[in-house]
C-alpha cells in the first residue's frame, strides 16, 4: 500500500503542477485597443469574437453609420509565440455610400521575448509584427496591403493594476497616388482587477494620419471584462474620438473562448 500511495503521489505531483499553470484565466486581445504581451500558451487556440457599431460625421456629409462583426482566431505555437488571424466577416455601412459585405483581415504573429520576473515592476516585452490583406474595396476595406510591427511592453502593478503600452510603425497602401505612407502607432491601455472575474479597462490610442490628405487622430475607450469560467470571457466598451478622424462614438461587445489549456 505505501508503494501504491508513493507511485500516485509521483504521478500526481505533475498533474499538480500543470493545474497550477492553468489557474491563469483567459485574457482576450479584443476587448480593448491596446494589445498586451501576453500569449495564449502552447497548444491553446482562443476564438475572440464579437461586434461594434460606430457613428461618424465628417464636415457636411451625411453622417455614417457602420455595423461590422469581429473575428480572430489566436494559437499558441509556444508558451512564447502565438500566431493571429483577425478581421471582419461582415460589414454594413450607411451614408453617403451604403455598402454590405466582407471587410478586410490581419495575419500577424506575437512573441513575447523578455518575461517579467514574479512580483517586479519590469515589464514583459514583445513584438508583434503583422500584414493586412486587401480582401475588401472602399468602403468596406482599403483595397492596399498594410505591413507593420508594434513593440508590446506590459506592467504588472500594485493594486490589482496592469499597464500595457504599445509604440509600433506601420506601412500604410494608399490608393492616390500608389504608394505607402508611414504611421505611426502609440497606445496605452490601464486595467483593474475589481473582482475575481471582472475587469475594468480604459486606453488611449495617438495614430498619425494614415491617408496624404489626412489628419492624426486621438482615441479612447472605456469598457468591462468579465470571466464567468477560467476559458470563457465577455468584454463590452464605448469608444470615442478625441481629435482627428474616428468614430463620434461607438459601441463595442463580445466573447472569447480558449481551448485546450
Amino acid at each position: 500500500m505505501r508503494r501504491l500511495a508513493l507511485a500516485l503521489l509521483v504521478l500526481l505531483l505533475p498533474l499538480g503542477a500543470w493545474a497550477d499553470e492553468e489557474v491563469e484565466p483567459i485574457a482576450p486581445d479584443r476587448a480593448s485597443a491596446s494589445v498586451s504581451a501576453n500569449t495564449v500558451g502552447r497548444g491553446a487556440f482562443q476564438l475572440e469574437t464579437g461586434f461594434a457599431y460606430l457613428t461618424e460625421r465628417v464636415g457636411g456629409a451625411p453622417t455614417e453609420r457602420r455595423f461590422r462583426i469581429e473575428a480572430g482566431l489566436r494559437a499558441g505555437v509556444t508558451e512564447r509565440l502565438e500566431l493571429r488571424i483577425e478581421g471582419f466577416p461582415l460589414i454594413r455601412v450607411r451614408g453617403a455610400e451604403d455598402e454590405t459585405g466582407n471587410g478586410d483581415f490581419l495575419v500577424g504573429a506575437k512573441y513575447r521575448f523578455i518575461e517579467a520576473p514574479k512580483d517586479s515592476w519590469l515589464p514583459s516585452l514583445g513584438v508583434f509584427p503583422f500584414v493586412k490583406l486587401p480582401v475588401a474595396e472602399e468602403p468596406l476595406g482599403s483595397g492596399k496591403t498594410d505591413v507593420g510591427a508594434l513593440l508590446l511592453a506590459s506592467f504588472a502593478l500594485p493594486g490589482q493594476l496592469s499597464l500595457d503600452l504599445n509604440a509600433g510603425l506601420v506601412a500604410v497602401g494608399q490608393l492616390h497616388p500608389d504608394g505607402y505612407l508611414l504611421q505611426a502607432l502609440v497606445a496605452a491601455g490601464l486595467s483593474r482587477d475589481v473582482a475575481e472575474s471582472v475587469t475594468l479597462f480604459t486606453d488611449l490610442v495617438y495614430a498619425s494620419r494614415d491617408e496624404r490628405v489626412g489628419r492624426d487622430s486621438v482615441l479612447v475607450d472605456l469598457g468591462a471584462v468579465w470571466r464567468p469560467s477560467r476559458n470563457i470571457a465577455l468584454d463590452a466598451s464605448v469608444v470615442t474620438s478625441l481629435a482627428g478622424s474616428g468614430p463620434d462614438w461607438a459601441v463595442r461587445g463580445g466573447v472569447s473562448v480558449r481551448f485546450g489549456r
